[in-house]
Protein backbone atom coordinates (compact mmCIF):
# COMPACT_ATOMS: atom_id res chain seq x y z
CA UNK A 1 0.00 0.00 0.00
CA UNK A 2 1.15 4.03 -0.36
CA UNK A 3 3.26 5.45 2.10
CA UNK A 4 0.21 8.06 3.12
CA UNK A 5 -3.32 6.29 1.89
CA UNK A 6 -5.13 9.02 2.88
CA UNK A 7 -3.32 11.55 0.50
CA UNK A 8 -3.03 8.50 -2.50
CA UNK A 9 -6.72 8.16 -1.98
CA UNK A 10 -7.17 11.64 -2.24
CA UNK A 11 -4.71 11.94 -5.27
CA UNK A 12 -6.85 9.04 -7.02
CA UNK A 13 -10.62 10.49 -6.73
CA UNK A 14 -8.88 13.70 -8.43
CA UNK A 15 -7.35 11.86 -11.35
CA UNK A 16 -10.48 9.59 -11.37
CA UNK A 17 -12.34 12.87 -12.01
CA UNK A 18 -10.57 13.85 -14.23
CA UNK A 19 -10.46 10.55 -16.64
CA UNK A 20 -14.59 10.81 -16.83
CA UNK A 21 -14.07 7.37 -14.66
CA UNK A 22 -15.95 7.98 -11.95
CA UNK A 23 -19.61 8.85 -14.07
CA UNK A 24 -19.89 7.90 -17.96
CA UNK A 25 -20.43 11.55 -19.37
CA UNK A 26 -22.21 12.82 -22.23
CA UNK A 27 -19.69 14.27 -24.60
CA UNK A 28 -18.19 13.89 -28.06
CA UNK A 29 -15.45 11.34 -28.75
CA UNK A 30 -13.54 14.42 -29.68
CA UNK A 31 -13.85 16.52 -26.58
CA UNK A 32 -13.85 13.54 -24.80
CA UNK A 33 -9.96 12.97 -26.64
CA UNK A 34 -9.07 16.41 -25.65
CA UNK A 35 -10.14 16.38 -21.95
CA UNK A 36 -7.66 13.15 -21.63
CA UNK A 37 -5.33 14.40 -23.04
CA UNK A 38 -5.47 11.65 -25.72
CA UNK A 39 -5.33 7.87 -25.73
CA UNK A 40 -2.79 5.63 -26.56
CA UNK A 41 -3.81 3.93 -29.88
CA UNK A 42 -0.55 1.14 -30.82
CA UNK A 43 -3.35 -1.34 -31.13
CA UNK A 44 -6.69 -0.13 -33.10
CA UNK A 45 -9.50 -1.65 -30.29
CA UNK A 46 -8.36 -0.24 -27.00
CA UNK A 47 -9.17 3.26 -27.76
CA UNK A 48 -12.82 2.01 -28.74
CA UNK A 49 -13.24 0.59 -25.41
CA UNK A 50 -11.18 3.63 -23.44
CA UNK A 51 -14.41 5.50 -24.52
CA UNK A 52 -16.92 3.02 -23.70
CA UNK A 53 -16.28 2.91 -20.51
CA UNK A 54 -16.19 6.70 -19.95
CA UNK A 55 -18.88 8.25 -22.29
CA UNK A 56 -22.49 7.34 -21.37
CA UNK A 57 -24.04 5.86 -24.45
CA UNK A 58 -21.11 5.56 -26.77
CA UNK A 59 -21.49 3.07 -29.97
CA UNK A 60 -18.44 2.17 -31.74
CA UNK A 61 -19.56 4.13 -34.98
CA UNK A 62 -19.25 7.36 -33.02
CA UNK A 63 -15.30 7.00 -32.57
CA UNK A 64 -15.14 5.79 -36.43
CA UNK A 65 -17.42 9.07 -37.84
CA UNK A 66 -14.78 11.60 -36.32
CA UNK A 67 -12.10 9.59 -37.45
CA UNK A 68 -13.19 9.63 -41.32
CA UNK A 69 -14.46 13.23 -40.95
CA UNK A 70 -10.72 14.10 -40.04
CA UNK A 71 -11.54 15.69 -36.43
CA UNK A 72 -9.33 13.08 -34.67
CA UNK A 73 -6.36 11.42 -36.21
CA UNK A 74 -3.94 8.66 -35.23
CA UNK A 75 -0.49 9.69 -35.37
CA UNK A 76 2.71 9.30 -33.62
CA UNK A 77 3.43 11.42 -30.63
CA UNK A 78 3.94 11.16 -26.40
CA UNK A 79 6.56 8.79 -25.79
CA UNK A 80 7.16 8.42 -29.74
CA UNK A 81 4.11 5.84 -29.34
CA UNK A 82 1.11 6.56 -31.40
CA UNK A 83 -2.28 8.11 -30.42
CA UNK A 84 -5.51 9.18 -31.09
CA UNK A 85 -5.75 13.12 -30.86
CA UNK A 86 -8.17 15.68 -32.08
CA UNK A 87 -7.16 17.04 -35.49
CA UNK A 88 -6.45 20.58 -33.87
CA UNK A 89 -4.31 19.61 -30.79
CA UNK A 90 -2.02 17.02 -33.23
CA UNK A 91 -1.19 20.11 -35.06
CA UNK A 92 -0.80 22.24 -32.20
CA UNK A 93 1.40 19.68 -30.04
CA UNK A 94 3.50 18.23 -32.96
CA UNK A 95 6.35 20.96 -32.63
CA UNK A 96 6.95 20.61 -28.70
CA UNK A 97 6.82 16.61 -29.05
CA UNK A 98 9.39 16.95 -31.96
CA UNK A 99 12.67 17.36 -29.86
CA UNK A 100 11.60 13.90 -28.06
CA UNK A 101 10.62 12.07 -31.25
CA UNK A 102 14.42 13.11 -32.57
CA UNK A 103 16.20 12.23 -29.38
CA UNK A 104 14.34 8.94 -29.36
CA UNK A 105 15.18 8.19 -32.93
CA UNK A 106 19.31 8.96 -32.03
CA UNK A 107 18.54 6.51 -29.26
CA UNK A 108 17.77 3.99 -31.09
CA UNK A 109 19.58 4.53 -34.48
CA UNK A 110 22.81 6.56 -33.55
CA UNK A 111 23.71 7.06 -36.71
CA UNK A 112 21.18 9.03 -37.54
CA UNK A 113 22.95 12.09 -35.88
CA UNK A 114 25.63 12.16 -39.10
CA UNK A 115 23.25 11.50 -41.83
CA UNK A 116 21.57 14.17 -44.08
CA UNK A 117 18.11 13.19 -43.73
CA UNK A 118 16.29 16.63 -45.53
CA UNK A 119 16.60 14.45 -48.63
CA UNK A 120 15.13 11.15 -47.32
CA UNK A 121 12.11 13.19 -46.01
CA UNK A 122 11.82 15.13 -48.91
CA UNK A 123 11.54 12.08 -50.70
CA UNK A 124 9.36 10.84 -48.72
CA UNK A 125 6.71 13.64 -48.59
CA UNK A 126 6.54 13.61 -52.65
CA UNK A 127 5.97 9.50 -52.43
CA UNK A 128 3.10 10.28 -49.61
CA UNK A 129 1.73 13.10 -51.60
CA UNK A 130 1.04 10.78 -54.27
CA UNK A 131 -1.02 8.50 -52.29
CA UNK A 132 -1.39 6.81 -48.58
CA UNK A 133 0.59 4.06 -48.61
CA UNK A 134 1.84 1.94 -45.76
CA UNK A 135 5.24 1.74 -44.28
CA UNK A 136 6.04 -1.28 -46.33
CA UNK A 137 5.24 0.63 -49.43
CA UNK A 138 7.27 3.52 -48.36
CA UNK A 139 10.34 1.90 -47.10
CA UNK A 140 10.77 -0.37 -50.60
CA UNK A 141 10.31 2.66 -52.43
CA UNK A 142 12.68 5.09 -50.16
CA UNK A 143 15.03 2.27 -50.19
CA UNK A 144 15.19 2.13 -54.27
CA UNK A 145 16.11 5.68 -54.07
CA UNK A 146 18.58 5.15 -51.29
CA UNK A 147 20.22 2.05 -51.81
CA UNK A 148 23.21 3.13 -49.23
CA UNK A 149 21.05 3.43 -46.01
CA UNK A 150 19.31 0.83 -44.11
CA UNK A 151 15.60 0.74 -45.08
CA UNK A 152 14.71 0.06 -41.18
CA UNK A 153 17.19 3.26 -40.49
CA UNK A 154 15.24 5.07 -43.34
CA UNK A 155 11.70 3.94 -42.02
CA UNK A 156 11.87 5.05 -38.41
CA UNK A 157 13.40 8.18 -39.48
CA UNK A 158 10.38 9.14 -41.28
CA UNK A 159 7.76 8.34 -38.57
CA UNK A 160 9.71 10.36 -36.14
CA UNK A 161 10.67 13.38 -38.08
CA UNK A 162 7.64 13.74 -40.71
CA UNK A 163 4.39 14.29 -39.27
CA UNK A 164 1.87 11.49 -40.56
CA UNK A 165 -1.43 10.25 -39.42
CA UNK A 166 -2.62 6.94 -40.39
CA UNK A 167 -5.88 7.00 -42.73
CA UNK A 168 -9.06 5.41 -41.41
CA UNK A 169 -11.20 2.04 -43.39
CA UNK A 170 -14.06 0.42 -42.44
CA UNK A 171 -11.95 -1.89 -40.84
CA UNK A 172 -13.92 -3.11 -37.18
CA UNK A 173 -12.16 -0.72 -34.94
CA UNK A 174 -11.05 1.56 -37.59
CA UNK A 175 -7.90 0.67 -39.01
CA UNK A 176 -6.37 -2.56 -40.49
CA UNK A 177 -3.27 -4.05 -38.66
CA UNK A 178 -0.95 -2.40 -41.84
CA UNK A 179 -2.55 0.77 -42.03
CA UNK A 180 -1.52 3.67 -45.00
CA UNK A 181 -0.17 6.95 -43.85
CA UNK A 182 -0.63 10.49 -45.00
CA UNK A 183 1.34 13.44 -44.12
CA UNK A 184 -0.83 15.23 -41.59
CA UNK A 185 -0.66 18.96 -43.21
CA UNK A 186 -2.08 17.11 -46.34
CA UNK A 187 -4.85 14.87 -44.54
CA UNK A 188 -5.95 17.76 -42.77
CA UNK A 189 -5.87 20.15 -45.47
CA UNK A 190 -4.16 22.61 -42.16
CA UNK A 191 -0.66 23.49 -41.35
CA UNK A 192 1.41 22.07 -38.28
CA UNK A 193 1.69 24.97 -36.02
CA UNK A 194 4.54 27.56 -36.10
CA UNK A 195 7.92 25.78 -34.88
CA UNK A 196 7.56 26.66 -31.65
CA UNK A 197 8.71 25.00 -28.11
CA UNK A 198 5.24 25.83 -26.37
CA UNK A 199 5.81 23.17 -23.55
CA UNK A 200 4.15 25.14 -21.29
CA UNK A 201 0.56 24.69 -23.00
CA UNK A 202 1.10 20.96 -23.39
CA UNK A 203 1.91 20.66 -19.39
CA UNK A 204 -0.78 22.42 -18.85
CA UNK A 205 -3.26 20.24 -20.62
CA UNK A 206 -1.25 16.99 -19.04
CA UNK A 207 -2.32 18.52 -15.73
CA UNK A 208 -5.67 19.44 -16.76
CA UNK A 209 -6.04 15.54 -17.51
CA UNK A 210 -3.60 13.72 -14.80
CA UNK A 211 -3.22 16.50 -12.58
CA UNK A 212 -1.62 16.72 -9.77
CA UNK A 213 1.41 15.39 -10.60
CA UNK A 214 5.19 15.96 -10.59
CA UNK A 215 7.89 17.45 -12.99
CA UNK A 216 8.60 13.60 -13.15
CA UNK A 217 5.24 12.09 -13.96
CA UNK A 218 4.90 14.91 -16.66
CA UNK A 219 8.54 13.62 -18.01
CA UNK A 220 6.95 10.43 -18.04
CA UNK A 221 3.79 10.63 -20.10
CA UNK A 222 5.15 13.32 -22.45
CA UNK A 223 8.56 11.59 -23.19
CA UNK A 224 10.00 15.27 -22.94
CA UNK A 225 12.88 16.00 -20.82
CA UNK A 226 13.89 18.68 -18.81
CA UNK A 227 10.68 19.42 -17.82
CA UNK A 228 11.68 21.37 -14.57
CA UNK A 229 12.65 24.84 -16.09
CA UNK A 230 8.65 24.31 -17.29
CA UNK A 231 7.56 24.37 -14.30
CA UNK A 232 9.41 26.69 -12.28
CA UNK A 233 8.18 29.24 -15.19
CA UNK A 234 4.07 28.13 -14.75
CA UNK A 235 4.61 27.91 -10.40
CA UNK A 236 2.68 31.06 -10.07
CA UNK A 237 -0.14 30.24 -12.13
CA UNK A 238 0.00 26.80 -10.27
CA UNK A 239 -0.93 25.08 -6.96
CA UNK A 240 1.75 23.03 -5.35
CA UNK A 241 0.25 19.88 -3.33
CA UNK A 242 2.67 17.91 -0.92
CA UNK A 243 3.01 14.64 -2.75
CA UNK A 244 4.04 11.27 -1.65
CA UNK A 245 8.08 11.03 -0.72
CA UNK A 246 8.07 14.69 -0.72
CA UNK A 247 7.83 15.38 -3.76
CA UNK A 248 6.24 17.58 -4.88
CA UNK A 249 3.07 18.27 -7.22
CA UNK A 250 1.08 20.73 -9.44
CA UNK A 251 -1.60 21.68 -10.29
CA UNK A 252 -4.39 23.65 -11.88
CA UNK A 253 -6.27 25.96 -9.46
CA UNK A 254 -9.87 25.54 -10.75
CA UNK A 255 -8.93 21.52 -10.92
CA UNK A 256 -11.42 19.16 -9.92
CA UNK A 257 -9.83 17.60 -6.84
CA UNK A 258 -12.87 15.93 -5.01
CA UNK A 259 -13.24 14.38 -1.81
CA UNK A 260 -11.94 11.05 -0.99
CA UNK A 261 -14.72 9.83 0.60
CA UNK A 262 -16.75 9.71 -3.26
CA UNK A 263 -17.37 6.80 -4.50
CA UNK A 264 -15.82 5.10 -8.16
CA UNK A 265 -17.67 1.81 -9.70
CA UNK A 266 -16.07 -0.61 -11.45
CA UNK A 267 -14.05 0.20 -14.72
CA UNK A 268 -12.68 -1.48 -17.43
CA UNK A 269 -9.38 0.35 -18.93
CA UNK A 270 -8.29 -1.28 -22.52
CA UNK A 271 -4.78 -2.32 -22.88
CA UNK A 272 -2.48 0.71 -23.31
CA UNK A 273 -4.32 2.75 -21.64
CA UNK A 274 -3.09 6.81 -20.57
CA UNK A 275 -3.92 5.93 -17.09
CA UNK A 276 -1.18 3.47 -16.44
CA UNK A 277 1.25 5.17 -18.28
CA UNK A 278 1.25 8.87 -17.17
CA UNK A 279 3.18 8.80 -14.03
CA UNK A 280 6.46 8.21 -13.09
CA UNK A 281 4.79 7.53 -9.49
CA UNK A 282 2.13 4.85 -9.74
CA UNK A 283 1.24 4.80 -6.38
CA UNK A 284 -2.22 6.28 -6.53
CA UNK A 285 -3.25 3.87 -8.80
CA UNK A 286 -1.50 0.26 -7.90
CA UNK A 287 0.00 -1.62 -5.31
CA UNK A 288 3.55 -1.42 -5.73
CA UNK A 289 3.31 -5.12 -5.67
CA UNK A 290 1.26 -5.48 -8.34
CA UNK A 291 2.96 -3.06 -11.01
CA UNK A 292 5.48 -5.51 -12.39
CA UNK A 293 2.18 -7.36 -13.70
CA UNK A 294 1.40 -3.87 -15.92
CA UNK A 295 3.67 -4.85 -18.15
CA UNK A 296 4.65 -7.78 -19.87
CA UNK A 297 8.13 -8.79 -20.81
CA UNK A 298 8.01 -7.63 -24.74
CA UNK A 299 5.96 -4.52 -22.84
CA UNK A 300 2.57 -5.10 -23.84
CA UNK A 301 0.28 -3.18 -21.25
CA UNK A 302 -3.10 -5.97 -20.45
CA UNK A 303 -6.16 -4.33 -20.06
CA UNK A 304 -7.26 -3.87 -16.30
CA UNK A 305 -10.25 -3.20 -14.15
CA UNK A 306 -10.52 -0.83 -11.47
CA UNK A 307 -11.88 -1.59 -8.16
CA UNK A 308 -12.49 1.85 -5.80
CA UNK A 309 -9.86 3.60 -8.26
CA UNK A 310 -7.30 1.38 -7.63
CA UNK A 311 -6.04 -1.55 -10.36
CA UNK A 312 -7.67 -4.44 -8.96
CA UNK A 313 -6.70 -7.10 -11.73
CA UNK A 314 -6.07 -7.68 -15.25
CA UNK A 315 -8.86 -8.83 -18.27
CA UNK A 316 -8.88 -9.82 -21.67
CA UNK A 317 -11.47 -11.39 -23.90
CA UNK A 318 -11.56 -14.21 -26.12
CA UNK A 319 -14.14 -15.41 -28.71
CA UNK A 320 -14.74 -19.06 -29.33
CA UNK A 321 -17.78 -19.99 -31.91
CA UNK A 322 -20.41 -18.25 -30.44
CA UNK A 323 -19.25 -17.53 -27.22
CA UNK A 324 -17.44 -14.54 -25.64
CA UNK A 325 -15.49 -14.95 -22.43
CA UNK A 326 -13.82 -12.16 -19.99
CA UNK A 327 -11.61 -13.72 -17.93
CA UNK A 328 -10.81 -11.38 -14.92
CA UNK A 329 -7.60 -11.82 -13.28
CA UNK A 330 -7.55 -10.52 -9.26
CA UNK A 331 -4.84 -9.24 -7.76
CA UNK A 332 -6.49 -9.98 -4.34
CA UNK A 333 -9.25 -11.48 -3.06
CA UNK A 334 -12.76 -9.40 -3.83
CA UNK A 335 -15.63 -9.48 -1.93
CA UNK A 336 -19.19 -10.83 -3.32
CA UNK A 337 -20.86 -7.56 -4.10
CA UNK A 338 -17.23 -6.11 -6.27
CA UNK A 339 -17.58 -9.76 -8.29
CA UNK A 340 -20.99 -9.15 -9.22
CA UNK A 341 -20.26 -5.51 -9.97
CA UNK A 342 -17.71 -6.77 -12.01
CA UNK A 343 -19.92 -9.67 -13.58
CA UNK A 344 -22.37 -6.77 -14.81
CA UNK A 345 -20.05 -4.44 -16.29
CA UNK A 346 -17.92 -7.07 -17.97
CA UNK A 347 -20.67 -8.47 -19.30
CA UNK A 348 -21.48 -5.43 -21.35
CA UNK A 349 -18.31 -4.55 -22.18
CA UNK A 350 -17.81 -7.98 -23.41
CA UNK A 351 -21.26 -7.62 -25.57
CA UNK A 352 -19.31 -4.21 -26.72
CA UNK A 353 -16.39 -5.90 -27.87
CA UNK A 354 -17.99 -8.84 -29.37
CA UNK A 355 -21.61 -7.68 -30.42
CA UNK A 356 -22.47 -10.65 -32.29
CA UNK A 357 -21.53 -13.53 -29.93
CA UNK A 358 -24.71 -15.11 -29.03
CA UNK A 359 -23.03 -16.07 -25.19
CA UNK A 360 -21.28 -13.89 -23.30
CA UNK A 361 -19.68 -15.24 -20.14
CA UNK A 362 -17.64 -13.73 -17.17
CA UNK A 363 -15.20 -16.05 -15.84
CA UNK A 364 -12.90 -15.17 -12.55
CA UNK A 365 -9.43 -16.61 -11.98
CA UNK A 366 -6.44 -15.15 -8.76
CA UNK A 367 -7.40 -15.07 -5.01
Amino acid sequence: MPANPSAAVSLNRAVMARQMLIAREKITPVRAIERLAGLQAQVARPPYVGLWTRISGFERSDLTKALVKRSVVRGTAMRGTIHLLSARDYLAWRPALQPMLSLGLQSIFSETADLDLVPVLSAARDHFANAPCTFDALRSALGRKFPAMNERVIGYAVRMRLPLVQVPTDATWGFPASADFAVAEQWLARPIAAESNDVASLVLRYLAAFGPASVADAQTWSGLRGLRETFERLRPKLVVIPGPRRVELFDLPDAPRPSGEIDVPVRFLPEYDNLLLAYADRSRLVDDEHRSRLVTRNLQVPGTFLVDGRVAGIWKITRKRATATLTLDFFATQPKKVRQALEAEGTALATFIEPDASKVEVAFTGP
